[in-house]
């Protein structure tokens, strides 16, 4: 194995472990949209007591399973995404980009037309703004040193 020396490791900006903050707090907030419509429901202490499906349609009680699912899902994929974006890889970066652009897009839609989880905005506009810093973008081969600013 060969050792490195300290100049050549990449240096992780503070923005970096700012982003990496945010992503565990948008995982706790899944994590809590989880459980929390599971517990109420009472799948965990009876079980799936009523139907998912009446024909074609979804019953209240599917769409609550639907969603409790959908959670869990951006729950895991944030976990990866954190993974590789303290690792500093390019891809965790672009990723985390569209996933932040399109989950703002959603709270707009939210915040005009039902109830918006300010906590999930306010976690995304910090991710949004972490992740245009010039040196983060250059530590992620998103921007070079020869690039000039506009």
């Amino acid at each position: 194995m060969v050792k490195r020396k300290k100049s050549d490791k990449k240096k992780r900006p503070i923005a970096v472990t700012v982003v990496a903050v945010a992503i565990v707090v948008l995982f706790l907030i899944r994590l809590y949209q989880f459980f929390v419509p599971l517990i109420r429901n009472g799948v965990f202490k009876n079980g799936i007591t009523a139907p998912l499906f009446i024909g074609w349609k979804v019953t209240a009680f599917g769409n609550i399973l639907l969603s409790s699912a959908a959670y869990l899902v951006l729950s895991l994929a944030g976990i990866v995404v954190l993974v590789g974006f303290l690792r500093l890889r390019r891809w965790s970066w672009v990723l985390l980009m569209a996933w932040t652009c399109a989950s703002l897009i959603i709270s707009l839609v939210d915040f005009f037309y039902r109830h918006t989880n300010y906590v999930v905005m306010t976690s995304n506009v910090i991710i949004a703004f972490a992740l245009n810093i010039n040196e983060v973008q250059r530590i992620f081969g998103i921007r070079s040193d020869d690039d000039s600013d506009l």
